[in-house]
Protein backbone atom coordinates (compact mmCIF):
# COMPACT_ATOMS: atom_id res chain seq x y z
CA UNK A 1 0.00 0.00 0.00
CA UNK A 2 1.68 3.23 -1.27
CA UNK A 3 1.39 6.15 1.66
CA UNK A 4 -1.12 8.46 -0.56
CA UNK A 5 -3.73 4.85 -0.15
CA UNK A 6 -2.32 4.89 3.51
CA UNK A 7 -3.91 8.34 4.29
CA UNK A 8 -7.26 7.85 2.09
CA UNK A 9 -7.46 5.03 4.05
CA UNK A 10 -7.06 7.14 7.05
CA UNK A 11 -9.03 9.91 6.31
CA UNK A 12 -11.86 7.29 5.65
CA UNK A 13 -11.51 5.53 8.75
CA UNK A 14 -11.66 8.74 10.08
CA UNK A 15 -14.67 9.39 8.60
CA UNK A 16 -16.45 6.90 9.39
CA UNK A 17 -15.88 6.88 12.88
CA UNK A 18 -16.79 10.24 13.10
CA UNK A 19 -20.43 9.78 11.49
CA UNK A 20 -20.95 6.90 13.73
CA UNK A 21 -20.22 9.08 16.56
CA UNK A 22 -22.42 11.94 15.36
CA UNK A 23 -25.79 10.02 14.62
CA UNK A 24 -25.53 8.67 18.37
CA UNK A 25 -24.87 11.84 19.38
CA UNK A 26 -27.91 13.26 18.04
CA UNK A 27 -29.97 10.26 19.18
CA UNK A 28 -29.61 10.90 22.79
CA UNK A 29 -29.60 14.89 23.02
CA UNK A 30 -32.60 15.41 25.10
CA UNK A 31 -34.02 18.53 27.15
CA UNK A 32 -32.38 18.35 30.59
CA UNK A 33 -29.26 16.73 29.57
CA UNK A 34 -26.02 18.14 30.95
CA UNK A 35 -24.00 19.65 28.01
CA UNK A 36 -20.37 18.36 29.67
CA UNK A 37 -22.49 14.23 29.57
CA UNK A 38 -22.84 14.88 25.62
CA UNK A 39 -19.54 16.38 24.94
CA UNK A 40 -17.69 13.64 27.21
CA UNK A 41 -19.84 10.64 25.70
CA UNK A 42 -18.70 12.24 22.26
CA UNK A 43 -14.94 11.93 22.47
CA UNK A 44 -14.96 8.96 24.84
CA UNK A 45 -17.02 7.05 21.80
CA UNK A 46 -14.54 8.39 19.54
CA UNK A 47 -11.45 6.64 20.95
CA UNK A 48 -13.85 3.50 21.63
CA UNK A 49 -13.79 3.52 18.44
CA UNK A 50 -10.31 3.48 17.54
CA UNK A 51 -9.96 7.28 16.34
CA UNK A 52 -8.60 10.33 18.13
CA UNK A 53 -10.70 13.69 19.03
CA UNK A 54 -9.62 15.90 16.64
CA UNK A 55 -11.06 18.93 18.22
CA UNK A 56 -13.40 18.79 21.65
CA UNK A 57 -16.66 18.49 21.15
CA UNK A 58 -18.68 21.52 20.21
CA UNK A 59 -22.24 21.85 21.65
CA UNK A 60 -24.06 24.84 20.74
CA UNK A 61 -27.29 25.99 21.79
CA UNK A 62 -29.74 28.54 20.14
CA UNK A 63 -27.84 31.45 19.06
CA UNK A 64 -24.34 30.40 19.88
CA UNK A 65 -23.17 29.23 16.57
CA UNK A 66 -19.73 27.49 17.09
CA UNK A 67 -17.01 26.90 19.50
CA UNK A 68 -18.79 25.81 22.55
CA UNK A 69 -17.58 23.03 24.45
CA UNK A 70 -18.01 22.25 28.39
CA UNK A 71 -15.23 24.14 30.80
CA UNK A 72 -14.30 22.39 33.78
CA UNK A 73 -17.51 21.90 35.85
CA UNK A 74 -20.10 22.59 33.78
CA UNK A 75 -23.04 22.66 34.60
CA UNK A 76 -25.29 24.08 31.45
CA UNK A 77 -28.18 21.69 30.50
CA UNK A 78 -29.81 21.52 27.29
CA UNK A 79 -32.94 23.50 27.70
CA UNK A 80 -36.52 22.84 26.63
CA UNK A 81 -37.42 23.39 23.18
CA UNK A 82 -33.60 23.90 22.38
CA UNK A 83 -31.88 24.05 18.67
CA UNK A 84 -28.70 22.31 19.69
CA UNK A 85 -25.69 21.82 17.07
CA UNK A 86 -23.52 18.82 17.67
CA UNK A 87 -19.99 19.24 16.19
CA UNK A 88 -17.59 16.22 16.47
CA UNK A 89 -13.84 16.09 14.99
CA UNK A 90 -11.82 12.62 14.49
CA UNK A 91 -8.56 12.10 13.81
CA UNK A 92 -6.29 9.25 12.62
CA UNK A 93 -2.51 9.54 12.63
CA UNK A 94 -3.60 13.23 12.10
CA UNK A 95 -6.16 12.57 8.97
CA UNK A 96 -8.78 14.41 9.69
CA UNK A 97 -12.82 14.49 9.55
CA UNK A 98 -15.24 16.99 10.48
CA UNK A 99 -19.34 16.68 10.52
CA UNK A 100 -21.96 18.22 12.44
CA UNK A 101 -26.04 18.14 13.12
CA UNK A 102 -28.43 20.04 13.85
CA UNK A 103 -31.52 18.78 16.84
CA UNK A 104 -34.69 20.66 17.03
CA UNK A 105 -36.15 19.82 20.48
CA UNK A 106 -38.93 22.02 19.96
CA UNK A 107 -40.49 20.95 16.62
CA UNK A 108 -40.77 24.25 15.39
CA UNK A 109 -37.93 25.07 13.45
CA UNK A 110 -38.11 23.28 10.32
CA UNK A 111 -37.14 25.68 7.58
CA UNK A 112 -34.52 26.53 9.95
CA UNK A 113 -32.76 22.74 10.01
CA UNK A 114 -34.11 21.71 6.34
CA UNK A 115 -32.40 24.81 4.90
CA UNK A 116 -28.87 23.76 6.49
CA UNK A 117 -28.85 20.40 5.21
CA UNK A 118 -30.54 21.18 1.99
CA UNK A 119 -27.80 23.56 1.45
CA UNK A 120 -25.20 21.01 2.78
CA UNK A 121 -26.66 18.68 0.29
CA UNK A 122 -26.95 21.16 -2.66
CA UNK A 123 -23.18 21.61 -2.35
CA UNK A 124 -21.54 18.41 -1.97
CA UNK A 125 -23.42 18.08 -5.30
CA UNK A 126 -21.55 20.24 -7.04
CA UNK A 127 -18.25 20.05 -5.55
CA UNK A 128 -15.39 18.59 -8.22
CA UNK A 129 -11.65 19.11 -8.12
CA UNK A 130 -11.12 22.64 -9.62
CA UNK A 131 -14.68 24.23 -8.80
CA UNK A 132 -13.86 27.66 -6.90
CA UNK A 133 -15.01 27.61 -3.56
CA UNK A 134 -17.06 30.84 -3.96
CA UNK A 135 -19.33 28.78 -6.75
CA UNK A 136 -19.91 26.38 -4.07
CA UNK A 137 -20.87 29.37 -1.68
CA UNK A 138 -23.35 30.64 -4.28
CA UNK A 139 -25.26 26.65 -3.93
CA UNK A 140 -25.60 27.27 -0.53
CA UNK A 141 -26.25 30.96 -0.57
CA UNK A 142 -29.29 30.10 -3.03
CA UNK A 143 -30.84 27.65 -1.05
CA UNK A 144 -30.52 29.36 2.02
CA UNK A 145 -32.48 32.29 0.63
CA UNK A 146 -35.51 30.33 -0.69
CA UNK A 147 -36.38 29.28 2.89
CA UNK A 148 -36.16 33.26 3.63
CA UNK A 149 -33.41 32.51 5.75
CA UNK A 150 -29.93 33.66 5.93
CA UNK A 151 -26.32 32.17 5.71
CA UNK A 152 -23.76 32.98 7.91
CA UNK A 153 -21.30 35.20 6.38
CA UNK A 154 -18.94 34.77 8.63
CA UNK A 155 -18.56 31.00 9.23
CA UNK A 156 -17.38 29.01 6.51
CA UNK A 157 -16.32 25.47 5.64
CA UNK A 158 -12.18 24.68 4.82
CA UNK A 159 -9.34 22.70 3.49
CA UNK A 160 -7.83 20.09 5.63
CA UNK A 161 -4.31 18.49 6.00
CA UNK A 162 -2.63 16.43 8.08
CA UNK A 163 -2.96 17.57 11.86
CA UNK A 164 -4.39 21.19 10.37
CA UNK A 165 -7.91 21.67 10.59
CA UNK A 166 -8.15 25.09 9.05
CA UNK A 167 -5.56 24.76 5.74
CA UNK A 168 -6.04 27.92 3.73
CA UNK A 169 -8.82 27.59 1.61
CA UNK A 170 -12.16 28.87 2.85
CA UNK A 171 -15.34 27.63 1.81
CA UNK A 172 -17.55 30.16 2.22
CA UNK A 173 -21.50 30.01 3.00
CA UNK A 174 -22.24 33.18 -0.02
CA UNK A 175 -21.04 34.01 -3.01
CA UNK A 176 -17.79 35.49 -2.01
CA UNK A 177 -16.23 36.85 -4.99
CA UNK A 178 -12.94 36.99 -3.08
CA UNK A 179 -13.17 32.89 -2.58
CA UNK A 180 -11.20 32.02 -5.99
CA UNK A 181 -9.55 28.94 -4.11
CA UNK A 182 -10.19 25.72 -6.66
CA UNK A 183 -10.75 22.69 -4.97
CA UNK A 184 -8.18 20.14 -5.70
CA UNK A 185 -7.71 16.36 -5.87
CA UNK A 186 -5.92 15.02 -2.93
CA UNK A 187 -7.47 17.05 -0.33
CA UNK A 188 -9.98 17.02 2.41
CA UNK A 189 -12.50 19.99 2.82
CA UNK A 190 -14.99 20.49 5.32
CA UNK A 191 -18.57 22.22 3.97
CA UNK A 192 -20.52 23.07 6.58
CA UNK A 193 -23.58 25.81 6.13
CA UNK A 194 -24.36 28.20 8.99
CA UNK A 195 -28.09 29.22 8.51
CA UNK A 196 -29.72 31.93 10.86
CA UNK A 197 -32.76 33.89 11.15
CA UNK A 198 -30.64 36.74 12.83
CA UNK A 199 -28.54 38.67 11.47
CA UNK A 200 -26.28 36.17 9.28
CA UNK A 201 -23.08 37.05 11.14
CA UNK A 202 -21.33 35.99 14.53
CA UNK A 203 -19.41 37.84 16.95
CA UNK A 204 -17.16 36.61 19.71
CA UNK A 205 -18.22 36.22 23.42
CA UNK A 206 -16.65 36.66 26.32
CA UNK A 207 -15.40 33.11 26.92
CA UNK A 208 -12.99 30.76 25.75
CA UNK A 209 -13.02 26.84 26.42
CA UNK A 210 -10.98 25.53 23.26
CA UNK A 211 -7.53 26.35 22.87
CA UNK A 212 -4.34 25.47 20.31
CA UNK A 213 -0.75 25.71 20.52
CA UNK A 214 0.57 28.41 17.91
CA UNK A 215 3.96 28.80 19.12
CA UNK A 216 5.73 26.65 21.52
CA UNK A 217 8.55 28.47 22.59
CA UNK A 218 6.72 31.30 24.08
CA UNK A 219 5.41 29.40 26.71
CA UNK A 220 6.10 31.06 29.80
CA UNK A 221 6.83 29.69 33.72
CA UNK A 222 6.78 25.95 34.74
CA UNK A 223 2.67 25.34 34.44
CA UNK A 224 2.97 27.15 30.96
CA UNK A 225 5.57 25.06 29.59
CA UNK A 226 4.48 22.03 30.71
CA UNK A 227 0.93 22.50 29.33
CA UNK A 228 2.16 23.60 26.03
CA UNK A 229 4.94 20.32 26.21
CA UNK A 230 2.50 17.63 26.64
CA UNK A 231 -0.55 19.33 24.41
CA UNK A 232 1.64 19.81 21.42
CA UNK A 233 3.09 16.61 21.90
CA UNK A 234 0.06 14.78 22.12
CA UNK A 235 -1.84 17.04 19.70
CA UNK A 236 0.29 19.73 17.43
CA UNK A 237 -1.65 21.93 16.48
CA UNK A 238 -4.90 20.26 16.90
CA UNK A 239 -7.63 22.27 19.56
CA UNK A 240 -7.71 21.09 22.98
CA UNK A 241 -10.04 21.86 25.96
CA UNK A 242 -9.71 23.37 29.32
CA UNK A 243 -11.40 20.74 30.62
CA UNK A 244 -8.76 18.31 29.25
CA UNK A 245 -6.05 19.81 31.42
CA UNK A 246 -7.36 17.67 34.69
CA UNK A 247 -3.98 16.23 34.67
CA UNK A 248 -2.45 19.26 36.25
CA UNK A 249 -4.17 18.51 39.38
CA UNK A 250 -4.38 22.14 40.62
CA UNK A 251 -7.70 24.71 40.56
CA UNK A 252 -9.62 25.96 37.91
CA UNK A 253 -8.44 29.65 38.51
CA UNK A 254 -5.12 28.42 38.45
CA UNK A 255 -5.55 26.38 34.93
CA UNK A 256 -7.07 29.67 33.95
CA UNK A 257 -5.05 31.74 34.57
CA UNK A 258 -2.47 29.50 33.00
CA UNK A 259 -4.16 29.93 29.75
CA UNK A 260 -4.61 33.33 29.38
CA UNK A 261 -1.37 34.22 29.98
CA UNK A 262 -0.25 31.87 27.70
CA UNK A 263 -2.34 33.06 25.14
CA UNK A 264 -1.27 36.53 25.73
CA UNK A 265 2.51 35.89 25.05
CA UNK A 266 1.37 33.97 21.61
CA UNK A 267 2.09 30.43 23.21
CA UNK A 268 -1.49 29.49 22.30
CA UNK A 269 -4.60 30.52 20.50
CA UNK A 270 -8.25 30.98 22.01
CA UNK A 271 -11.20 30.07 20.04
CA UNK A 272 -13.93 32.35 21.57
CA UNK A 273 -17.36 30.82 21.65
CA UNK A 274 -19.35 32.56 19.04
CA UNK A 275 -22.61 34.06 18.97
CA UNK A 276 -25.45 35.15 16.25
CA UNK A 277 -24.64 38.79 16.18
CA UNK A 278 -28.71 39.51 16.27
CA UNK A 279 -29.45 36.57 18.58
CA UNK A 280 -30.99 34.64 15.52
CA UNK A 281 -31.31 31.22 16.06
CA UNK A 282 -28.40 29.44 13.99
CA UNK A 283 -28.77 25.97 12.62
CA UNK A 284 -25.66 23.77 11.04
CA UNK A 285 -25.15 20.89 8.68
CA UNK A 286 -21.40 19.76 8.08
CA UNK A 287 -19.77 16.80 5.68
CA UNK A 288 -16.02 16.02 5.27
CA UNK A 289 -15.64 15.70 1.11
CA UNK A 290 -12.28 13.69 0.17
CA UNK A 291 -11.53 14.86 -3.32
CA UNK A 292 -9.65 12.22 -5.96
CA UNK A 293 -8.91 12.47 -9.36
CA UNK A 294 -11.79 10.43 -10.19
CA UNK A 295 -13.96 11.09 -7.16
CA UNK A 296 -15.61 12.47 -4.55
CA UNK A 297 -15.58 10.88 -1.22
CA UNK A 298 -18.34 12.07 1.85
CA UNK A 299 -16.15 10.44 3.97
CA UNK A 300 -18.57 11.22 7.11
CA UNK A 301 -21.85 10.51 5.27
CA UNK A 302 -23.71 6.74 6.53
CA UNK A 303 -23.78 3.85 3.73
Amino acid sequence: MSLEEEAVEKYLRAGRIAGKVLREAVRIVRPGMKVIDLCEHVERRIVELGGVPAFPCNVSIDDVAAHYTSPIGDTLRVPEGAVVKVDVGVHIDGYLADTAATVDLSGEHTDLVNAALEALEAAIEVVRPGIRAYEVGRVIERVVKSYGLKPVKNLSGHSMDRYNLHAGTSIPNYASRLSLDKLKPGRAYAIEPFVTDGRGLVAEGREAYIFSVYKPKRAKGLLGRRIVSRVYGERRGLPFAERWLNWLKVGVDEIRAVLRRLVDVGALISYPVLVEAAGGLVAQYEHTVLILDKEVIVTTQEG
